[in-house]
């Protein structure tokens, strides 16, 4: 007897028999919200090219908070935009700088119904712009730096903060975090370690986010864009040292790169969509070359598809809106 006709489409057939068999999902407990937050501000401020995102107050970013976890976003990450920045990015360490206020301000708001995350670098702070502290010649002194990112840690740690995002991409900068968290007594704050985070063209648009002083680039210690068993390596490294989760930066040039990663590590892994990749979707839409809602949720499936268990985005709250009407 003949076997009958094979026909696949049978299961794409409507709406609801899709839903019912597809293979990967985005739910927005995964989705992590980036958020930025500037000293001094009284009302939120646009960021140019960044649509739809703002630079808080801290009046806004407590209700972008309480938003946020409405809406179900499983995390933030708190970036935090000085109004002086001085060659040590001392205002990242002090107490009162802004990222830390802002961390025990998000805490009083919102407690533990979403996970506070706070990006663990000098870049925001530094008159230069670099990730660390320089050398006399100007280069960027790896061992100087974890000096400075271990106080920073317990800086955070200190101000309430459940995650911490150190991303210079300083070699040993997990296990120097992770030491000095436990030795403030911290041993509950985890450590997302930016274990892949390559020298991307795509990071502009945040630079005008943090204010970036930055002048030149970051090629001396982030990760060259055509490597990827070195991104294994990186992975590697930082869960021997500690880690608790690992993310990947950019995500979507890097999709291999996420799936490798996944394959090669127990721990969830992260991805960063990056300012680039949001603004350029953005602007597309804004032409009305592509349907922007379709291509936002394509993205995050892609992202999720190569194995990215947690998604950072700047559509995180819009997304998880969607994401529980579709599902």
């Amino acid at each position: 007897m003949p076997y009958p006709e094979i026909r696949p489409r049978r299961l794409r057939r409507n709406a609801a028999v899709r839903r019912l068999v597809s293979e990967t999902r985005v739910d927005p407990a995964e989705l992590v919200l980036p958020m930025f937050v500037k000293e001094g501000l009284t009302e939120p401020r646009a960021v140019a090219s960044l649509p739809g995102v703002l630079q808080h107050s801290r009046d806004s970013l407590r209700k972008a908070a309480v938003e946020a976890v409405q809406a179900g976003v499983g995390g933030i990450m708190l970036f935090g935009v000085p109004t002086r920045k001085d060659e040590t990015g001392s205002g990242g360490i002090d107490p009162d700088g802004i990222l830390n206020v802002a961390i025990r301000d998000v805490i009083a708001e919102v407690g533990d119904a979403t996970v506070v995350m706070s990006d663990l670098c000098l870049d925001e702070f530094t008159s230069h712009g670099h990730c660390g502290l320089l050398t006399p010649d100007g280069a960027v002194d790896n061992d100087a730096t974890l000096e400075a990112y271990a106080r920073m840690a317990v800086a955070q740690a200190d101000a309430g903060v459940h995650m911490v995002g150190p991303s210079g991409m300083m070699d040993g900068q997990v296990g120097v975090v992770r030491r000095a968290l436990d030795a403030a007594g911290h041993q509950d704050v985890s450590v997302l370690a930016y274990a892949v985070k390559y020298a991307s063209a795509f990071f502009g648009p945040f630079r005008d986010a943090v204010e970036s002083a930055l002048e030149g680039d970051r090629r001396a210690y982030q990760q060259d864009p055509a490597n990827l068993r070195e991104s294994l390596r990186e992975v590697e490294l930082d869960v021997a040292e500690g880690a608790d989760l690992v993310m990947v930066k950019p995500a979507l040039p890097y999709l291999d790169v996420v799936s490798a990663v996944r394959a090669a590590v127990d721990v969830p892994v992260a991805a960063y969509q990056v300012s680039g990749e949001y603004a350029t979707v953005e602007a597309a839409a804004a032409n009305g070359w592509i349907d922007r809602e379709r291509v936002m949720l394509e993205t995050l499936t892609s992202i999720r598809r190569a194995g990215a268990q947690i998604i950072l985005t700047y559509w995180a709250v819009e997304a998880a809106q969607l994401l529980r009407q579709r599902y």
